[in-house]
């Protein structure tokens, strides 16, 4: 499972009205190799599936990612926060072993 904080399903909900993307859109999480730590994380909006695309829906978001993404963000949670120190969108992995200082890239 993949999972979305309370304030993170918020603000996807005002982005995607804002963008006027309608239900048949989700949140694709990806995984790529990159980022001072290794592995980085990809977060877009889509409206196109493929074969090999896990589905999961939590607080009315529609999450998504490939299935090798999959193995590396299982049981995450994409999280917002915002202010001085906000880092935006950003997620709680608990499959990382470390993490860089900003959050956006990871090792497994």
């Amino acid at each position: 499972m993949i999972y979305i904080s309370e304030i993170a399903s918020e603000r996807v909900k005002e982005i995607l009205h804002a963008e006027g993307k309608g239900g048949d859109y989700f949140v694709r999480i990806s995984v790529q190799g990159g980022g001072c730590s290794g592995l980085s994380y990809d977060i877009k909006f889509d409206n196109q599936i493929s074969s090999d695309d896990q589905f999961f829906e939590d607080k009315g978001i529609k999450l998504c990612t490939d299935l090798m993404s999959f193995l590396y963000v299982c049981n995450s949670t994409l999280e917002f926060s915002e202010g001085l120190n906000g880092k935006g969108f950003h997620f709680t992995n608990p499959n990382a072993a470390r993490t860089c200082a900003c959050g956006e890239s990871f090792a497994v």
